[in-house]
């Protein structure tokens, strides 16, 4: 947009506004500095120590792993279709929506 006419009109509002905004910042006085409060609730503090918990405890249960290694070595490892079947379509259908 190009404006020929009174330029220094339409930049004479925002000098106005500017000395409008400084004097406003220069009356401000009185104000206190106060200290901060941090608090956290007990509910904050029980989950944080569940979690550091949780993070001690291994992704993989490595005994468990051992014994279905060695069943499946010696042929001893049985897998029930069905309960897996049932297992999958129970996990399904369970979730909540």
């Amino acid at each position: 947009m190009k404006i020929w006419k009174d330029v220094p009109g339409v930049s004479g509002i925002y000098d106005k506004n500017n000395n409008v905004n400084k004097n406003k910042i220069k009356n401000v006085s009185g104000i206190k500095s106060g200290n901060d409060i941090v608090s956290i609730s007990n509910k904050a503090k029980d989950y944080q120590i569940a979690m550091n918990h949780m993070k001690n405890i291994p992704d993989i249960r490595q005994d468990k792993v051992k014994k279905i290694s060695e069943d499946l070595e010696s042929g001893n490892y049985d897998i029930n279709g069905n309960k897996v079947a049932e297992k999958i379509i129970n996990s399904v259908f369970d979730k909540k929506v």
